[in-house]
């Protein structure tokens, strides 16, 4: 049997969360947006997976995993509030979030900062969302 990835799993549950959240899919532009890469062509308001750490954090003979991720909106241009109202909808559907992770069972998860960000060059305003995260290898 082929051991699934903690990062993947994680990432699975959360956009299983966020799938079925219509108020959350209205504020992107009717559909849940979240993507590992910036979609070419795409306007805002969207979002993209961020950088990712994962680490051992095995304790007591189980297998665990301590997750350091991100998570950016990328706001309409010129309504840097677009990303917040986004992000600030995210952060309440994920922190302390009870997931069904496959292969995986969530320990925690919680959100450790929301910043407000404009890139000084182009002035495109996003939200960044920091999260932690403890996971289990199911037995």
């Amino acid at each position: 049997m082929t051991r699934s990835s903690p990062l993947l799993a994680l990432r699975a549950g959360l956009l299983a969360r966020l799938a079925g959240d219509a108020p959350l899919a209205a504020l992107m532009g009717g559909r849940l947006r979240l993507y590992d890469e910036p979609p070419r062509g795409a306007a805002p308001v969207y979002a993209l997976f961020g950088p990712s750490e994962v680490s051992d954090d095995s304790v007591d003979g189980a297998r665990r995993h301590r997750h350091a991720f991100a998570l950016t909106v990328f706001a309409k241009p010129g309504s840097a509030r677009s990303a917040l109202e986004v992000a600030e909808h995210i952060a309440a559907r994920l922190d302390e979030a009870d997931l069904a992770l496959i292969g995986h069972a969530l320990i925690l998860l919680r959100l450790r900062s929301l910043a407000g960000l404009r890139d000084e060059r182009t002035g495109e305003a996003r939200a960044t969302l920091s999260f932690e995260a403890v996971t289990e290898v199911a037995a």
